[in-house]
């Protein structure tokens, strides 16, 4: 993740603690800082939207990693006593295509 994308999260993270702020105790943090309706908070809630579009491909990006990759297992091998291990080191991954969504790899 890039500094700029770290940088967005951050100033998204900090806008939804101001919200949460205004939510739970009707307190607007920013408008205390630095007066209501100025031009300063007005720039700030500005960099703070951007900031919140900017973090979309994040979530995106999430997504696509949790869904594009499945690790399978070679053959078994039999190393032990009672029955078979698998070796998790042989794993290998493999993209998943819609029609391979509904078999069992």
């Amino acid at each position: 993740m890039g500094a700029l994308y770290k940088t967005a999260l951050t100033l998204v993270i900090i806008g939804a603690i101001n919200w949460g702020l205004i939510g739970f105790f009707n307190f607007n943090l920013i408008a205390a800082m630095f007066g209501a309706d100025t031009f300063m908070t007005n720039l700030i809630y500005s960099i703070v939207g951007v900031a919140g579009i900017l973090s979309i491909p994040i979530l995106a990006k999430q997504f696509d990693e949790d869904r594009s990759t499945v690790a399978y297992y070679n053959e078994p091998k039999y190393q032990m006593e009672a029955g078979e291990e698998f070796d998790f080191a042989d794993t290998n991954t493999k993209r998943v295509d819609d029609d391979d969504k509904n078999q069992i790899v």
